[in-house]
Protein backbone atom coordinates (compact mmCIF):
# COMPACT_ATOMS: atom_id res chain seq x y z
CA UNK A 1 0.00 0.00 0.00
CA UNK A 2 1.19 3.62 -0.48
CA UNK A 3 2.83 4.84 2.71
CA UNK A 4 2.72 8.40 3.98
CA UNK A 5 4.08 9.72 7.26
CA UNK A 6 4.58 13.16 8.77
CA UNK A 7 8.11 14.25 9.57
CA UNK A 8 8.42 15.53 13.11
CA UNK A 9 12.03 15.29 14.15
CA UNK A 10 12.99 14.97 10.48
CA UNK A 11 16.05 12.89 11.26
CA UNK A 12 15.40 9.83 9.16
CA UNK A 13 12.99 7.91 6.99
CA UNK A 14 10.59 5.08 7.68
CA UNK A 15 11.62 1.61 6.65
CA UNK A 16 9.27 -1.21 5.73
CA UNK A 17 9.24 -2.34 9.37
CA UNK A 18 8.29 1.12 10.57
CA UNK A 19 11.58 1.91 12.29
CA UNK A 20 13.60 5.02 11.53
CA UNK A 21 16.76 4.63 9.49
CA UNK A 22 19.66 7.05 9.90
CA UNK A 23 22.79 7.64 7.91
CA UNK A 24 21.87 10.15 5.20
CA UNK A 25 24.68 10.53 2.71
CA UNK A 26 26.17 13.96 2.70
CA UNK A 27 26.24 16.25 -0.28
CA UNK A 28 29.86 15.51 -1.19
CA UNK A 29 29.50 11.74 -1.29
CA UNK A 30 26.65 12.01 -3.78
CA UNK A 31 28.76 13.93 -6.26
CA UNK A 32 31.80 11.69 -5.75
CA UNK A 33 29.91 8.80 -7.34
CA UNK A 34 31.31 9.19 -10.84
CA UNK A 35 30.17 5.75 -12.05
CA UNK A 36 26.59 5.36 -10.82
CA UNK A 37 24.74 2.11 -11.56
CA UNK A 38 22.77 2.01 -14.79
CA UNK A 39 19.09 2.97 -14.52
CA UNK A 40 18.06 -0.51 -15.66
CA UNK A 41 20.14 -2.17 -12.95
CA UNK A 42 18.72 0.15 -10.29
CA UNK A 43 15.20 -0.46 -11.60
CA UNK A 44 15.63 -4.24 -11.49
CA UNK A 45 16.98 -4.08 -7.94
CA UNK A 46 14.21 -1.75 -6.81
CA UNK A 47 11.14 -2.95 -8.69
CA UNK A 48 11.65 -6.58 -9.75
CA UNK A 49 14.11 -8.53 -7.61
CA UNK A 50 12.46 -7.79 -4.22
CA UNK A 51 9.23 -9.31 -5.56
CA UNK A 52 10.75 -12.37 -7.21
CA UNK A 53 10.25 -10.97 -10.73
CA UNK A 54 12.56 -11.03 -13.72
CA UNK A 55 12.31 -10.55 -17.48
CA UNK A 56 10.83 -14.05 -17.89
CA UNK A 57 8.01 -13.04 -15.53
CA UNK A 58 7.35 -9.90 -17.52
CA UNK A 59 7.40 -11.83 -20.81
CA UNK A 60 4.81 -14.19 -19.38
CA UNK A 61 2.49 -11.34 -18.37
CA UNK A 62 2.82 -9.56 -21.72
CA UNK A 63 2.28 -12.82 -23.59
CA UNK A 64 -0.86 -13.44 -21.52
CA UNK A 65 -2.26 -10.04 -22.54
CA UNK A 66 -1.33 -10.40 -26.20
CA UNK A 67 -2.85 -13.87 -26.52
CA UNK A 68 -6.00 -12.11 -27.69
CA UNK A 69 -6.82 -9.22 -29.97
CA UNK A 70 -4.73 -6.17 -29.04
CA UNK A 71 -2.41 -3.74 -30.81
CA UNK A 72 0.04 -3.16 -28.00
CA UNK A 73 0.53 -3.76 -24.30
CA UNK A 74 2.91 -2.47 -21.67
CA UNK A 75 3.77 -2.65 -17.98
CA UNK A 76 4.83 0.48 -16.12
CA UNK A 77 6.57 -0.04 -12.77
CA UNK A 78 7.29 2.90 -10.49
CA UNK A 79 8.86 3.53 -7.10
CA UNK A 80 8.95 7.06 -5.72
CA UNK A 81 9.91 8.80 -2.50
CA UNK A 82 9.06 12.43 -1.97
CA UNK A 83 9.23 14.99 0.79
CA UNK A 84 8.10 18.54 1.43
CA UNK A 85 9.18 21.11 4.00
CA UNK A 86 7.42 24.40 4.75
CA UNK A 87 8.85 27.32 6.74
CA UNK A 88 6.91 30.39 7.86
CA UNK A 89 8.13 33.15 10.16
CA UNK A 90 11.24 31.14 10.91
CA UNK A 91 9.24 28.11 12.07
CA UNK A 92 8.89 24.75 10.31
CA UNK A 93 5.12 24.67 9.79
CA UNK A 94 4.89 21.28 8.14
CA UNK A 95 6.90 18.36 6.85
CA UNK A 96 5.83 15.36 4.84
CA UNK A 97 7.40 12.16 3.56
CA UNK A 98 5.70 9.82 1.13
CA UNK A 99 6.58 6.48 -0.47
CA UNK A 100 4.62 5.11 -3.39
CA UNK A 101 5.17 2.07 -5.58
CA UNK A 102 3.13 0.00 -7.96
CA UNK A 103 2.53 -1.11 -11.52
CA UNK A 104 0.16 -0.08 -14.28
CA UNK A 105 -0.93 -2.64 -16.89
CA UNK A 106 -2.24 -1.41 -20.22
CA UNK A 107 -3.60 -3.02 -23.38
CA UNK A 108 -4.55 -1.01 -26.46
CA UNK A 109 -6.94 -2.22 -29.13
CA UNK A 110 -7.66 0.26 -31.90
CA UNK A 111 -8.71 3.46 -30.14
CA UNK A 112 -9.74 1.55 -27.02
CA UNK A 113 -7.48 1.37 -23.99
CA UNK A 114 -7.87 -1.08 -21.10
CA UNK A 115 -5.97 -0.23 -17.95
CA UNK A 116 -5.49 -1.68 -14.48
CA UNK A 117 -3.07 -0.79 -11.71
CA UNK A 118 -1.99 -2.11 -8.35
CA UNK A 119 0.27 -1.06 -5.50
CA UNK A 120 1.05 -4.74 -4.98
CA UNK A 121 3.92 -5.78 -7.25
CA UNK A 122 3.78 -9.57 -7.51
CA UNK A 123 3.42 -12.18 -10.24
CA UNK A 124 -0.16 -13.28 -9.29
CA UNK A 125 -1.38 -9.66 -9.19
CA UNK A 126 0.27 -8.91 -12.53
CA UNK A 127 -1.39 -11.92 -14.15
CA UNK A 128 -4.79 -10.96 -12.68
CA UNK A 129 -4.40 -7.44 -14.05
CA UNK A 130 -3.31 -8.86 -17.40
CA UNK A 131 -6.45 -11.00 -17.59
CA UNK A 132 -8.62 -7.99 -16.81
CA UNK A 133 -7.18 -5.67 -19.43
CA UNK A 134 -7.03 -8.45 -22.03
CA UNK A 135 -10.75 -9.09 -21.67
CA UNK A 136 -11.64 -5.40 -21.91
CA UNK A 137 -9.35 -4.64 -24.83
CA UNK A 138 -10.22 -7.67 -26.96
CA UNK A 139 -13.58 -6.38 -28.23
CA UNK A 140 -13.47 -4.66 -31.58
CA UNK A 141 -10.03 -5.80 -32.72
CA UNK A 142 -9.63 -8.43 -35.40
CA UNK A 143 -5.98 -9.40 -35.26
CA UNK A 144 -3.54 -11.02 -32.90
CA UNK A 145 -0.22 -9.40 -32.08
CA UNK A 146 2.98 -11.36 -31.77
CA UNK A 147 5.03 -10.26 -28.77
CA UNK A 148 8.79 -9.93 -28.82
CA UNK A 149 11.17 -11.16 -26.11
CA UNK A 150 12.14 -8.30 -23.83
CA UNK A 151 15.45 -6.70 -24.70
CA UNK A 152 17.12 -3.86 -22.87
CA UNK A 153 16.76 -0.54 -24.64
CA UNK A 154 19.41 1.85 -23.39
CA UNK A 155 18.42 5.49 -23.06
CA UNK A 156 19.68 7.71 -25.84
CA UNK A 157 20.42 10.45 -23.32
CA UNK A 158 21.99 10.90 -19.91
CA UNK A 159 20.50 14.26 -18.98
CA UNK A 160 20.85 13.94 -15.21
CA UNK A 161 22.55 11.71 -12.66
CA UNK A 162 20.55 9.20 -10.60
CA UNK A 163 20.88 11.27 -7.43
CA UNK A 164 18.65 10.69 -4.44
CA UNK A 165 17.79 14.29 -3.46
CA UNK A 166 16.21 13.27 -0.17
CA UNK A 167 19.53 11.79 0.98
CA UNK A 168 21.69 14.69 -0.21
CA UNK A 169 21.11 16.74 2.97
CA UNK A 170 20.12 15.77 6.48
CA UNK A 171 16.96 17.19 8.03
CA UNK A 172 18.63 19.98 9.96
CA UNK A 173 20.47 21.15 6.83
CA UNK A 174 17.18 21.29 4.92
CA UNK A 175 15.69 23.50 7.61
CA UNK A 176 18.78 25.73 7.57
CA UNK A 177 18.45 26.07 3.81
CA UNK A 178 14.94 27.48 4.23
CA UNK A 179 16.09 29.71 7.09
CA UNK A 180 18.83 31.17 4.87
CA UNK A 181 16.28 31.81 2.16
CA UNK A 182 14.12 33.73 4.63
CA UNK A 183 17.09 35.75 5.92
CA UNK A 184 18.11 36.70 2.37
CA UNK A 185 14.58 37.97 1.67
CA UNK A 186 14.46 40.07 4.84
CA UNK A 187 17.89 41.50 4.04
CA UNK A 188 16.65 42.68 0.64
CA UNK A 189 14.20 45.24 2.01
CA UNK A 190 13.16 46.32 5.51
CA UNK A 191 9.53 46.38 4.38
CA UNK A 192 9.40 42.57 4.20
CA UNK A 193 6.94 41.51 6.92
CA UNK A 194 6.37 37.85 6.12
CA UNK A 195 8.22 35.07 4.31
CA UNK A 196 6.83 31.66 3.39
CA UNK A 197 9.26 29.16 1.89
CA UNK A 198 8.91 25.56 0.69
CA UNK A 199 11.43 22.88 -0.21
CA UNK A 200 10.48 19.68 -2.02
CA UNK A 201 12.36 16.73 -3.44
CA UNK A 202 11.49 13.52 -5.25
CA UNK A 203 13.37 10.36 -6.18
CA UNK A 204 11.67 8.19 -8.81
CA UNK A 205 12.68 4.86 -10.32
CA UNK A 206 10.62 3.65 -13.28
CA UNK A 207 10.74 0.65 -15.60
CA UNK A 208 8.60 -0.01 -18.65
CA UNK A 209 8.22 -3.30 -20.53
CA UNK A 210 6.36 -3.40 -23.85
CA UNK A 211 4.85 -6.12 -25.99
CA UNK A 212 7.23 -5.11 -28.79
CA UNK A 213 10.18 -6.26 -26.65
CA UNK A 214 10.94 -2.82 -25.28
CA UNK A 215 12.57 -2.82 -21.81
CA UNK A 216 13.74 0.56 -20.57
CA UNK A 217 14.27 2.31 -17.26
CA UNK A 218 15.04 5.72 -15.79
CA UNK A 219 16.00 7.14 -12.41
CA UNK A 220 14.65 10.67 -12.01
CA UNK A 221 15.60 13.16 -9.31
CA UNK A 222 13.62 16.39 -8.92
CA UNK A 223 13.99 19.31 -6.52
CA UNK A 224 12.23 22.63 -6.11
CA UNK A 225 12.30 25.69 -3.85
CA UNK A 226 9.46 28.20 -3.87
CA UNK A 227 8.82 31.28 -1.78
CA UNK A 228 6.31 34.05 -1.25
CA UNK A 229 7.09 37.33 0.49
CA UNK A 230 4.75 40.02 1.77
CA UNK A 231 5.87 43.64 2.04
CA UNK A 232 4.11 46.51 3.76
CA UNK A 233 4.37 50.17 2.81
CA UNK A 234 4.32 53.17 5.13
CA UNK A 235 0.60 53.57 4.46
CA UNK A 236 -0.14 50.01 5.58
CA UNK A 237 -0.69 48.75 2.05
CA UNK A 238 0.50 45.17 1.53
CA UNK A 239 1.63 43.36 -1.60
CA UNK A 240 3.22 40.00 -2.31
CA UNK A 241 5.80 38.58 -4.66
CA UNK A 242 6.89 35.03 -5.43
CA UNK A 243 9.85 33.21 -6.89
CA UNK A 244 11.66 29.88 -6.89
CA UNK A 245 13.46 27.33 -8.99
CA UNK A 246 14.78 23.81 -9.27
CA UNK A 247 15.61 20.99 -11.66
CA UNK A 248 16.57 17.33 -11.99
CA UNK A 249 19.39 17.23 -9.48
CA UNK A 250 19.82 17.18 -5.70
CA UNK A 251 19.70 19.87 -3.03
CA UNK A 252 23.27 20.97 -3.80
CA UNK A 253 21.62 22.93 -6.61
CA UNK A 254 20.44 25.48 -4.06
CA UNK A 255 23.61 27.44 -3.41
CA UNK A 256 23.49 30.68 -1.45
CA UNK A 257 23.84 32.52 -4.75
CA UNK A 258 20.73 30.79 -6.11
CA UNK A 259 18.77 31.41 -2.91
CA UNK A 260 19.71 35.10 -2.92
CA UNK A 261 18.47 35.39 -6.50
CA UNK A 262 15.11 33.82 -5.58
CA UNK A 263 14.79 36.22 -2.64
CA UNK A 264 15.78 39.21 -4.76
CA UNK A 265 13.21 38.38 -7.45
CA UNK A 266 10.35 37.83 -4.99
CA UNK A 267 11.03 41.01 -3.03
CA UNK A 268 11.46 43.07 -6.21
CA UNK A 269 8.09 41.91 -7.50
CA UNK A 270 6.36 42.69 -4.21
CA UNK A 271 7.94 46.15 -3.86
CA UNK A 272 7.08 47.01 -7.47
CA UNK A 273 3.44 46.20 -6.77
CA UNK A 274 3.48 48.50 -3.71
CA UNK A 275 3.98 51.43 -6.05
CA UNK A 276 1.79 50.10 -8.87
CA UNK A 277 -1.06 52.05 -10.40
CA UNK A 278 -4.28 50.56 -11.79
CA UNK A 279 -3.67 49.03 -15.21
CA UNK A 280 -5.29 50.58 -18.27
CA UNK A 281 -7.76 48.61 -20.36
CA UNK A 282 -8.08 48.20 -24.12
CA UNK A 283 -6.25 46.83 -27.16
CA UNK A 284 -2.60 47.72 -27.23
CA UNK A 285 0.89 46.33 -27.90
CA UNK A 286 2.16 44.00 -25.19
CA UNK A 287 5.82 43.17 -24.60
CA UNK A 288 6.30 39.79 -22.92
CA UNK A 289 9.49 39.33 -20.95
CA UNK A 290 11.77 36.30 -21.41
CA UNK A 291 11.54 33.07 -19.42
CA UNK A 292 8.44 32.32 -17.35
CA UNK A 293 6.05 34.39 -19.56
CA UNK A 294 6.52 31.46 -21.95
CA UNK A 295 3.73 29.89 -19.88
CA UNK A 296 1.38 31.73 -22.27
CA UNK A 297 3.01 29.86 -25.17
CA UNK A 298 2.69 26.59 -23.25
CA UNK A 299 -1.00 27.05 -22.47
CA UNK A 300 -2.34 28.94 -25.48
CA UNK A 301 -0.35 27.09 -28.17
CA UNK A 302 1.41 24.04 -26.71
CA UNK A 303 -1.65 22.14 -25.50
CA UNK A 304 -3.28 22.67 -28.86
CA UNK A 305 -0.34 20.85 -30.49
CA UNK A 306 -0.66 17.63 -28.47
CA UNK A 307 -1.50 14.61 -30.59
CA UNK A 308 -4.73 13.46 -28.95
CA UNK A 309 -6.52 16.79 -29.39
CA UNK A 310 -5.55 16.88 -33.07
CA UNK A 311 -6.42 13.26 -33.81
CA UNK A 312 -9.87 13.89 -32.40
CA UNK A 313 -10.18 17.20 -34.26
CA UNK A 314 -10.86 19.19 -31.09
CA UNK A 315 -7.80 21.47 -31.37
CA UNK A 316 -7.84 24.72 -33.29
CA UNK A 317 -4.64 23.43 -34.97
CA UNK A 318 -6.18 20.16 -36.20
CA UNK A 319 -5.56 19.38 -39.88
CA UNK A 320 -3.34 22.41 -40.42
CA UNK A 321 0.11 20.86 -40.89
CA UNK A 322 1.97 22.78 -43.59
CA UNK A 323 -0.17 25.86 -43.06
CA UNK A 324 0.82 29.20 -41.58
CA UNK A 325 -0.31 29.36 -37.96
CA UNK A 326 2.03 32.08 -36.68
CA UNK A 327 3.94 35.12 -37.89
CA UNK A 328 7.18 34.74 -39.83
CA UNK A 329 10.10 34.21 -37.51
CA UNK A 330 8.07 32.30 -34.93
CA UNK A 331 9.64 28.88 -34.30
CA UNK A 332 8.32 26.76 -31.43
CA UNK A 333 9.97 23.55 -30.22
CA UNK A 334 9.32 20.99 -27.53
CA UNK A 335 12.62 19.66 -26.25
CA UNK A 336 12.81 16.93 -23.63
CA UNK A 337 16.60 16.63 -24.00
CA UNK A 338 17.78 19.77 -22.17
CA UNK A 339 20.23 18.60 -19.46
CA UNK A 340 18.97 18.90 -15.90
CA UNK A 341 15.79 20.78 -16.74
CA UNK A 342 12.56 20.20 -14.82
CA UNK A 343 10.66 19.05 -17.91
CA UNK A 344 13.44 16.84 -19.31
CA UNK A 345 13.41 13.03 -19.39
CA UNK A 346 15.91 10.46 -20.60
CA UNK A 347 12.96 8.37 -21.80
CA UNK A 348 9.26 9.08 -21.78
CA UNK A 349 6.76 7.00 -19.81
CA UNK A 350 6.43 4.46 -22.64
CA UNK A 351 10.20 3.88 -22.75
CA UNK A 352 10.79 5.92 -25.92
CA UNK A 353 13.66 8.42 -26.03
CA UNK A 354 12.69 12.05 -25.70
CA UNK A 355 13.70 14.37 -28.50
CA UNK A 356 13.69 17.91 -29.83
CA UNK A 357 10.49 18.26 -31.85
CA UNK A 358 9.96 21.30 -34.05
CA UNK A 359 6.27 22.13 -33.84
CA UNK A 360 6.15 25.45 -35.70
CA UNK A 361 8.97 26.63 -37.96
CA UNK A 362 9.06 30.20 -39.24
CA UNK A 363 5.32 30.35 -38.63
CA UNK A 364 4.46 27.08 -40.46
CA UNK A 365 2.95 24.17 -38.51
CA UNK A 366 5.26 21.16 -38.78
CA UNK A 367 3.70 18.53 -36.54
CA UNK A 368 2.34 17.51 -33.16
CA UNK A 369 3.62 15.92 -29.95
CA UNK A 370 2.85 12.20 -29.98
CA UNK A 371 2.61 9.17 -27.75
CA UNK A 372 2.46 5.67 -29.27
CA UNK A 373 -1.33 5.34 -29.40
CA UNK A 374 -2.01 8.60 -31.21
CA UNK A 375 1.06 8.26 -33.43
CA UNK A 376 -0.13 4.84 -34.60
CA UNK A 377 -3.66 6.04 -35.29
CA UNK A 378 -2.39 9.13 -37.14
CA UNK A 379 0.28 7.20 -39.06
CA UNK A 380 3.20 9.32 -37.82
CA UNK A 381 6.33 8.63 -35.72
CA UNK A 382 6.28 8.85 -31.93
CA UNK A 383 8.04 11.91 -30.52
CA UNK A 384 8.80 10.73 -26.98
CA UNK A 385 6.03 12.81 -25.38
CA UNK A 386 4.10 10.10 -23.51
CA UNK A 387 3.80 11.18 -19.88
CA UNK A 388 1.86 10.10 -16.82
CA UNK A 389 1.62 11.31 -13.25
CA UNK A 390 2.17 7.86 -11.77
CA UNK A 391 1.66 4.12 -12.30
CA UNK A 392 -2.03 4.68 -11.48
CA UNK A 393 -2.53 6.89 -14.55
CA UNK A 394 -2.63 6.34 -18.30
CA UNK A 395 0.09 7.94 -20.45
CA UNK A 396 -0.98 10.95 -22.51
CA UNK A 397 0.83 13.09 -25.10
CA UNK A 398 2.22 15.94 -23.01
CA UNK A 399 4.78 18.73 -23.27
CA UNK A 400 8.29 18.57 -21.78
CA UNK A 401 10.17 21.89 -22.22
CA UNK A 402 8.31 24.09 -24.70
CA UNK A 403 10.13 27.16 -25.98
CA UNK A 404 10.20 29.76 -28.72
CA UNK A 405 13.50 30.12 -30.58
CA UNK A 406 15.51 33.37 -30.50
CA UNK A 407 14.97 36.20 -32.93
CA UNK A 408 17.32 39.09 -33.73
CA UNK A 409 15.97 42.14 -31.89
CA UNK A 410 17.43 43.43 -28.64
CA UNK A 411 15.24 44.07 -25.62
CA UNK A 412 15.96 47.78 -25.90
CA UNK A 413 14.84 47.85 -29.54
CA UNK A 414 11.60 46.07 -28.71
CA UNK A 415 10.67 48.35 -25.81
CA UNK A 416 11.74 51.46 -27.73
CA UNK A 417 9.38 50.51 -30.57
CA UNK A 418 6.27 50.79 -28.37
CA UNK A 419 4.67 54.22 -28.01
CA UNK A 420 2.08 53.09 -25.47
CA UNK A 421 1.63 49.55 -24.17
CA UNK A 422 2.26 47.05 -21.39
CA UNK A 423 5.51 45.31 -20.45
CA UNK A 424 4.56 41.98 -18.83
CA UNK A 425 7.58 40.76 -16.89
CA UNK A 426 5.86 37.93 -15.04
CA UNK A 427 2.61 35.99 -15.12
CA UNK A 428 0.36 34.52 -12.48
CA UNK A 429 -2.46 32.10 -13.27
CA UNK A 430 -4.44 31.67 -16.46
CA UNK A 431 -7.10 29.73 -18.34
CA UNK A 432 -7.22 28.41 -21.91
CA UNK A 433 -9.90 26.79 -24.07
CA UNK A 434 -8.10 24.21 -26.25
CA UNK A 435 -10.90 24.05 -28.81
CA UNK A 436 -10.59 27.69 -29.87
CA UNK A 437 -7.34 28.85 -28.28
CA UNK A 438 -8.93 31.63 -26.21
CA UNK A 439 -6.94 32.53 -23.08
CA UNK A 440 -7.00 34.80 -20.04
CA UNK A 441 -3.81 35.39 -18.02
CA UNK A 442 -3.14 37.58 -15.02
CA UNK A 443 0.10 39.55 -14.84
CA UNK A 444 1.92 39.39 -11.51
CA UNK A 445 4.49 42.01 -12.50
CA UNK A 446 3.93 44.53 -15.29
CA UNK A 447 4.94 48.05 -16.29
CA UNK A 448 3.52 50.79 -18.46
CA UNK A 449 5.51 51.64 -21.59
CA UNK A 450 5.23 55.27 -22.70
CA UNK A 451 7.14 56.71 -25.64
CA UNK A 452 9.47 53.75 -25.77
CA UNK A 453 10.35 53.64 -22.09
CA UNK A 454 9.06 51.64 -19.09
CA UNK A 455 7.61 54.20 -16.70
CA UNK A 456 5.58 52.94 -13.74
CA UNK A 457 4.39 49.53 -12.50
CA UNK A 458 0.75 48.56 -13.00
CA UNK A 459 -1.41 45.99 -11.22
CA UNK A 460 -4.72 44.29 -11.84
CA UNK A 461 -3.82 43.63 -15.49
CA UNK A 462 -5.08 40.59 -17.39
CA UNK A 463 -4.16 39.51 -20.89
CA UNK A 464 -7.05 38.36 -23.05
CA UNK A 465 -6.68 36.83 -26.48
CA UNK A 466 -6.59 33.82 -28.77
CA UNK A 467 -3.45 31.68 -29.03
CA UNK A 468 -3.24 31.29 -32.82
CA UNK A 469 -4.22 34.93 -33.36
CA UNK A 470 -1.64 36.10 -30.83
CA UNK A 471 1.09 34.09 -32.59
CA UNK A 472 0.16 35.81 -35.85
CA UNK A 473 0.46 39.18 -34.16
CA UNK A 474 4.07 38.71 -33.05
CA UNK A 475 5.93 41.59 -34.68
CA UNK A 476 9.32 41.48 -32.90
CA UNK A 477 11.29 38.59 -31.38
CA UNK A 478 14.17 39.21 -29.03
CA UNK A 479 17.61 37.61 -28.95
CA UNK A 480 17.50 36.94 -25.19
CA UNK A 481 15.92 33.47 -24.93
CA UNK A 482 15.63 32.44 -21.30
CA UNK A 483 14.23 29.31 -19.71
CA UNK A 484 12.01 29.46 -16.65
CA UNK A 485 13.75 28.85 -13.29
CA UNK A 486 12.27 25.36 -12.91
CA UNK A 487 8.92 25.65 -11.16
CA UNK A 488 6.29 24.59 -13.72
CA UNK A 489 3.69 21.86 -13.27
CA UNK A 490 1.20 21.15 -16.04
CA UNK A 491 -2.29 19.72 -15.49
CA UNK A 492 -4.24 17.69 -18.04
CA UNK A 493 -7.07 15.23 -17.47
CA UNK A 494 -6.43 15.41 -13.75
CA UNK A 495 -2.72 14.54 -14.06
CA UNK A 496 0.09 16.85 -13.05
CA UNK A 497 3.62 16.52 -14.49
CA UNK A 498 6.71 18.76 -14.23
CA UNK A 499 7.35 20.90 -17.31
CA UNK A 500 9.55 23.73 -18.51
CA UNK A 501 8.84 26.81 -20.60
CA UNK A 502 10.94 29.53 -22.18
CA UNK A 503 11.00 32.32 -24.71
CA UNK A 504 12.84 35.49 -25.67
CA UNK A 505 11.29 38.93 -25.23
CA UNK A 506 8.34 39.35 -27.62
CA UNK A 507 6.26 42.20 -28.91
CA UNK A 508 2.68 41.19 -29.71
CA UNK A 509 0.35 43.80 -31.16
CA UNK A 510 -3.39 44.12 -30.77
CA UNK A 511 -3.84 42.14 -27.57
CA UNK A 512 -6.66 43.03 -25.23
CA UNK A 513 -5.58 44.14 -21.77
CA UNK A 514 -8.16 43.96 -19.03
CA UNK A 515 -7.42 46.64 -16.45
CA UNK A 516 -8.94 48.47 -13.52
CA UNK A 517 -8.13 52.07 -14.48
Amino acid sequence: MPRSIALTSGRGRRSEAGTVEYGFRDQCSIHMNVHPPSPLLLARETLLTPYGLDTDSLNEVLGHIAAHKIDQADLFFQYSRSEGWSLEEGIVKSGSFHIDEGVGVRAVSGEKTAFAYSDDISSPVLLDAASTVRAIAAAGQQRRVRTGALKERRAAHSLYLPHDPLASLDASAKVRLLERLESFARAEDRRVTQVMAQLSGEYEVMLVAGSDGRLAADVRPLVRVSMTVIVEGADGKREQGSSGGGGRTDYAFFTDEALREYARAAVHQAVANLDARPAPAGRMPVVLGPGWPGILLHEAVGHGLEGDFNRKGSSTFAGRIGQRVAAKGVTVVDDGTLPGRRGSLNIDDEGNPTQRTVLIEDGILQGYMQDSLNARLMGVPVTGNARRQSFAHLPLPRMTNTTMVNGEASVEEIVRSVKKGIYAVNFGGGQVDITNGKFVFSMSEAYMIENGKPTYPVKGATLIGNGPEAMNQVVMIGNDLRLDPGVGTCSKDGQGVPVGVGQPTLRIDGLTVGGTA
